[in-house]
This record gives structure tokens, sequence and C-alpha cells, in this order.
């Protein structure tokens, strides 16, 4: 029994080393097949770009290039968002070793303002058809742009950096002419027109400009703005140079907002190539060579396995709360609760919720661009509406505090972050049954009469108790009066109170008539 025991063991034993021999081998043989070249990652802008945005690309980023990854590709929609998230973004690609795509996608999607930077950054950029970009100018969190006070449109620094007027002049009409006609598609004849400008033209404008004019210093506003697009201009067009792509209008997309389709993006070399999806990306970039951090690279995507890889909850939830619908939703309920916790002290409940969402919000506000003129006039709304609260006017106030509340959430995000009709209706119809609600309540307050004194007893109903003669007692709601009448009553009678003398209450039977007599009583 022992040698059969023996033998049995030492079959078990061969056997396990057996399969782990193979498992060994299995795992060594995947290991050494699975090239990481051969693998890479999808990432995407879909919204604003936020700091939840900026740190979710980066970290993807930084670990596709820690691996040694064959490609990254990002695919955006984006209206835009934070200049520093943004800046985040592409220092993460420009230190990647592994070559990063830029796509705009899906047809219909765009890439303004943030997102024009980060394609001018990538290795690759492409777009897919029936897309656009541009609008890079930048835009102050708490406010647009003025369109009408531009202190660049003359570009006030010329001047003094070049030293001369005539030759300032002359750079920026070739300039900007190279890069209109380009669009246009007739570089020669701008070439042609722009090379030299004539005599006559430059001593009109020596004329037309004079010299006190030249040395007017801008004012702090004007001055301040004109650094933040100078220095936006020097940033993309540093970026448009080292991976060689069109600056002039990079500038213009600064300077003066422009936007291009994806035709006319690539045709002005702005992006690189127009792919209808994600294989077709990857087909035309095969065999590409970009120059990455540590160098050149070969872009290999015949065997590429791509693996989309989405952001943490947190990070899901932050972006979700940054969107300009979401943002006046909270915004929204802030200023509900809020105003109900003011009228109702004590209830807690909605002013926990309000200062929550307001909190929520003040989040959302510092990534999306604002204009103080929305936030004012919803803040006038909300008095309005908290007037109507404490001093009732029959719906006058309320009703102004609502029209002027919606037309605030319409102008409060500027082109491109506005906030949905369908959004904005919805908000003004629950604050209009909150509204609602008051007024019912404050109608039915007035409408039952007095509830203390001389006033509130008559007209009341009770039951006689004792009675003798013409006088007796009585119980109105629970009380015991002493009463009169005209008739002499039994105990269990219904009367009415029809006046009060003094302590004593002159009453009258009351006999129900007719179907409804047990619900209107009437006097005998």
């Amino acid at each position: 029994m022992n040698v059969q025991r023996q033998r049995r063991l030492s079959i078990l034993s061969v056997m396990a080393l057996a399969g782990a021999a193979l498992l060994a081998i299995s795992a060594f043989a995947q290991n050494s097949a699975a090239d990481p070249a051969d693998a890479g990652v999808i990432l995407s802008i879909d919204g604003p770009v936020s700091p939840p945005v900026a740190d979710y690309l980066a970290r993807e980023i930084k670990n596709a290039s820690d691996a040694d990854k064959g490609l990254v590709i990002i695919e955006i929609d984006t209206p835009g968002g934070l200049v520093d998230s943004m800046k985040t973004i592409i220092k993460a690609i420009l230190a990647s070793d592994t070559p990063v795509a830029t796509y705009v996608s899906p047809q219909g999607a765009r890439s303004a303002s943030a997102g024009l930077y980060i394609m001018y950054a990538a290795h690759v950029s492409a777009m897919a058809p029936a897309t656009n970009t541009g609008a890079a100018t930048p835009v102050e969190v708490g406010g647009a742009p003025s369109r009408d006070d531009n202190p660049l449109d003359e570009n006030p620094f010329s001047e003094d950096e070049q030293g001369d007027p005539a030759s300032a002049g002359e750079e920026t009409e070739n300039e900007t002419g190279d890069a209109a006609n380009e669009a246009a598609g007739d570089e020669e004849s701008a070439a042609e027109d722009t090379a030299q400008p004539s005599e006559d033209e430059g001593q009109a404008g020596d004329k037309a400009e004079p010299a006190a004019a030249q040395d007017e210093p801008l004012s702090s506003n004007d001055a301040l703005r004109a650094k933040v697009i100078n220095d936006s201009v020097a940033y993309i067009r540093a970026l448009a140079e080292k991976r060689g792509r069109n600056a002039d209008w990079a500038e213009e997309a600064v300077r003066d907002a422009a936007s291009v389709t994806a035709n006319e993006a690539l045709a002005l070399g702005v992006i690189d190539l127009v792919a209808e999806d994600i294989d077709d990306l990857l087909r035309q970039i095969d065999g590409r060579t970009v120059a990455v951090a540590s160098g050149e690279k070969t872009i290999a995507t015949e065997n590429l396995i791509l693996e989309r890889v989405e952001p943490t909850f947190l990070e899901q939830i932050l972006s979700f709360i940054a969107d300009p619908n979401v943002a006046v939703i909270l915004m929204s309920l802030a200023t509900t609760g809020i105003i109900i916790e003011m009228w109702n002290p004590g209830s807690i409940f909605p002013g926990a919720v309000g200062i929550i969402c307001f909190i929520l919000g003040l989040y959302a506000f510092q990534v999306l661009p604002f204009s103080w003129l929305g936030v004012s006039l919803m803040i006038a709304g909300a008095g309005l509406i908290l007037v109507e609260a404490f001093t009732p006017t029959f719906g006058l106030a309320g009703l102004a505090g609502l029209l002027v509340f919606g037309f605030g959430l319409f102008v409060l995000f500027p082109e491109g972050y506005r906030v949905s009709p369908g959004v904005i209706a919805s908000i003004l119809a629950v604050a209009g049954g909150f509204l609602a609600l008051i007024l019912f309540a404050i109608v039915g307050s007035r409408s039952h009469g007095p509830l203390i004194g001389a006033e509130a007893i008559r007209r009341r109903e009770g039951v006689v108790d004792e009675w003798d003669g013409r006088e007796g007692w009585v119980i109105i709601e629970g009380e015991r009066w002493r009463a009169r009448a005209d008739k002499p009553l039994t105990p269990g009678d219904r009367i009415r109170v029809v006046e009060v003398d003094g302590l004593v209450l002159v009453v009258k039977q009351a006999k129900a008539g007719g179907l409804l007599g047990a619900l209107q009583p009437k006097e005998a």
C-alpha cells in the first residue's frame, strides 16, 4: 500500500510540475509577443477643457509614454476652456515619448479656443469631415471680450518694437495679406500686391497718424488685454513653428477669432489630414515619422491594438458639473433652496441643499467664461422673487423676477456655451410653480377670516350642551360657551353663532336643508 501511495504521489507531483512549466512557458510567450509598441490608447475631450480633463489627459499621456506605447489618440469636441488646464495638456504632449494624434470627431464636432492650441501641439493633427476649428481669442473668466474696442486692431506695439512705422506697416500688411490670400488660394497675387507698398500710401499713412497719437499710452484695461493676446499669439506661434504648421493663420485665429472647416484647415496647413474615422486615421498616419521628446519616431499602426481609457469616476462627475446647463441648474437650485430657507427659517434641508448646490455651481463658474451682466440679472431676478415671497404683490414682482432671471440665464454664457432653451424653460416652470404655491397659500390665509376675537367665532357652528328656557351652554370647536337664543333649544341641537354679546353668544338653531344640508346649514 505504501508503494502504491508513493507512486501516486510521484505521478501527481510530475503532473503538477509539468502544468506549472506549461503555464510559465505560455506566460513567457505572451509577454514576448505583446510588444508595447503595438498598443495604443484613445482619450477624449468632450466638453470644456477643465482641471479634471487636464488631469485625466496628462496622466494617461504620461502612462503611455512610460510604457513606450505606440500611439495616443485624443478625440476632441470642445468649445474651449481654461488656459492653465490647456497648458497642462500641452506640456504633457510635448514631454511625451509616445506620438500623440489629435482627432476632431465625430462629424459635427468642433475644436475651438483651447482645443486649437492642443491640436497645434500634437505630433499629428487630424479632423473628421463636417467639423471646424479656430476662434482662439482669449476670453476672461467673468466676461466676454469687447468686440467694438480691440486695442490690437491696429497693432499699437509694432511701431515701438520695430522703430520704423513704415517698415512695421509693411510687415503687418505682408503677414495679413499672405494669410488672407492663402485662405483664398491666391498666394502669387498676394505676394505681388503686398511686396512693397507705394510711396503715396506711406505718406498718407504718416499724415493720417500724428506723432502725438503714436505716443498715446493705452488704458490699463487695453494694456492688460494687449498683453494677454500678444502672449497667446506668441504661444501658439511657437507651437506652430515646432510642428511646422501655419503660424500666420494661428495668429489670425487668436487676434480675430478666425475659424475654418476641416477642408479649409487642411488647405491652409493647420492640420495634417482629414480622416473619415479612426481606421482611416490609422491608415493615413502609418509610417509617418514625427519628432517626440526623445527624438524622431516612426508611427506603425498595422498591428496596433487600441484601448479606450475613460476618466475616473470623480473626474467624470467634475466634468459633468462643468457643463453650462448643469451649472445653471445648480445655481437655480441654490437660489430656490436659500429663498425657501429664508421664507421658512429652521427647515434646514432646503438651506443645506442650496448651499451645496451653490458651492458646486461656483466650481463650474470658475471653469466657464461667464458674463457679469447675466449674473447681475439672475441676482436681480432672485431678489424680486424673494420680495414676492415676503411682501406679496399678487404675482407682479414674482413674474418680473422670473422674466429677469430667465433673460440672465440666456446671456450668462457667450456663444458656444449658451444654455439650452429647454433647460431655461424648465427652470422657469419650476420657479413659477414655487411662486404659485406661495400665492395660493397667501390667498388661502386671507380667505378664512379672523382666527381670534369676536369676529373669529361669529357664524361658526356648534352643539347645545345644556339648556334651560332661552339660556344655556354650547360647545363650539371644543370650547364651552354661555349662550342665549330667541327659541328654546334642547341638548344635542346644532346651532350657529349670530352675534357676540360680551362673553355670551347669541345663537340660532341650524337645520339641515336639501341634499347638501349637512354641508350648508340654514337658520331655523
